[in-house]
């Protein structure tokens, strides 16, 4: 009976701390349309649903050791200083996405602005014939919303190159023609402090 009753024990210890993982997992979600044009080759214009989960965001010393990273030793150094980060998540509807691997968020103007980096997913076939595109290794998302009504707009780099350019100035530089855009973006949950 003893024995029985510690193992019950253990199991409820489990799911309740399982549950507190889950509940602090949850931060605030965004969707919206993403529209994202093609360029080179590929001209098409696509349109889909997106999802935008933040969990955690980039603390200020993380950020500025970043940024020294990207000083010192390039986008590669900064791949591999933040690869591992899992931060939350980005989306497109059909696609697993990719895990957000720094997340800076922040006040602009009267709006909540947030940027969000991810290692994009380059396939085999842009590997074997070594195209251009393969120097540009992250995706990045910036949404900008009106903190009293959850809604907004922005920005998203499918394919993206980051220097650093002197004076705390980081340049994003789109693969593509144009950035894309973030349409009917809305905010659910609550703001990560």
């Amino acid at each position: 009976m003893k024995s029985s009753l510690s193992i019950f024990t253990i199991i409820i210890l489990g799911l309740a701390g399982s549950a507190i993982t889950a509940a602090a997992q949850r931060g605030m979600t965004f969707t919206g349309t993403a529209v994202i044009y093609g360029s080179g080759f590929n001209t098409r214009t696509i349109s889909r649903g997106f999802t935008l989960t933040v969990n955690r965001r980039t603390s200020e010393s993380e950020a500025q050791r970043y940024l020294s990273t990207l000083q010192s030793g390039g986008q590669d150094a900064l791949m591999r200083e933040i690869q591992n980060n899992d931060l939350g998540r980005f989306s497109m509807t059909g696609s697993v996405g990719h895990p957000l691997n720094a997340v800076l968020i922040d006040r602009d103007g009267g709006d909540t602005r947030i940027r969000a980096v991810f290692r994009r997913w380059i396939g085999f076939g842009e590997l074997r014939r070594g195209a251009r595109s393969v120097d540009y290794p992250f995706g990045y998302v910036e949404i900008r919303i009106d903190p009293r009504t959850g809604r907004g707009e922005g920005t998203i780099i499918p394919a993206a190159r980051i220097r650093f350019r002197g004076e705390d100035t980081v340049e994003i530089e789109d693969f593509g023609t144009f950035p894309g855009r973030l349409m009917g973006v809305q905010m659910r949950g609550v703001m990560i402090p």
